[in-house]
């Protein structure tokens, strides 16, 4: 358990889902999902459809990557279980710069884009993605490959290296 509340960071472009609304709200006992975007802030349509698709007794944070850091840093999430979700892995390089500690990060969607290349079935990475994902690397954070929690965790460096 991470000393700012953060037990969990997942990178997956669709959110709040079925699959992360259920199984890992559940396996991971988070009382807290936290949706650090700072396009969905300005999107009512996104943060409404979000907040239908929180588990029920699962509090939701929606926030900037700034609104993050300040929070994180304050201690405000101290002595709660929090699902970090972000959609990409840039939103986490800003978070590291601003002082914040991860636990480790689980890359699971990541969709196919211009100049991106697949290489694990739900994840595709563009050059600035790998390029963030080096830097958690060289910061010693442990990133893992894993869609539902049922599945193996794979080491993502090792997807990497394909």
């Amino acid at each position: 358990m991470s000393s700012n509340g953060i037990i969990h960071v997942r990178i997956d472009e669709r959110l709040i889902h079925g699959q992360v609304a259920t199984m890992w709200t559940n396996t991971i006992k988070a009382t807290r999902i936290m949706i650090v975007d700072d396009g969905v802030v300005k999107s009512e349509i996104e943060k409404t459809a979000l907040k239908t698709a929180v588990p029920s007794g699962v509090k939701l944070s929606i926030l900037t990557s700034q609104g993050a850091i300040k929070n994180i840093l304050a201690d405000k999430y101290i002595g709660q279980k929090v699902f970090l979700i972000v959609k990409n892995p840039r939103v986490l390089k800003e978070l590291v710069d601003g002082g914040v500690t991860l636990p480790q990060i689980n890359v699971g969607n990541m969709s196919t884009k211009k100049d991106s290349k697949q290489i694990k079935k739900s994840v595709s990475v563009t050059e600035e993605d790998l390029e963030n994902f080096d830097y958690f690397v060289k910061k010693g954070i442990k990133l893992t490959a894993q869609m539902v929690p049922s599945e193996e965790e794979v080491p993502f460096q090792n997807l990497l290296k394909k």
